[in-house]
């Protein structure tokens, strides 16, 4: 039997200071919750491109998509990425207290889809 073979190749977004702001979030959540998130990473690694519920572009930003986890306790985990070539780079973190994504939110994974772009190139 041959192993699947992986469409995309998730990576942490890295700052300037070597941190990985999303494995931190990770790593703050339950066991549980980090099996739940990785899997439906995994689903979009090996089975690009992915629709909804377990995956969905941002309104109003090209190029930026969600992951949509549902998380213990009844919460939504979001981890918000890009596509570089091959690369699914997670950029940002987050369990969704509201319906709408937070400002301050989509503004931090922009910014830091901004600088992964520029390094790109």
């Amino acid at each position: 039997m041959t192993t699947p073979l992986k469409i995309l190749n998730a990576v942490f977004y890295v700052t300037k200071t070597d941190k990985r702001p999303v494995r931190e979030w990770l790593m703050d959540l339950s066991r549980e919750d980090r099996r739940t998130i990785g899997e439906d990473i995994a689903t979009l690694e090996f089975s690009w491109p992915v629709g909804k519920p377990r995956c969905s572009p941002i309104a109003g930003v090209t190029g930026l998509y969600e992951v949509r986890s549902n998380i213990s306790s009844g919460r939504i985990a979001r981890v918000l990425f890009v596509l570089i070539g091959s690369q699914m780079v997670l950029l940002h973190g987050f369990v969704k207290k509201t319906q709408k994504t937070p400002s301050k939110e989509l503004d931090l994974a922009k910014s830091r889809m901004k600088e992964v772009k520029r390094h790109e190139t």
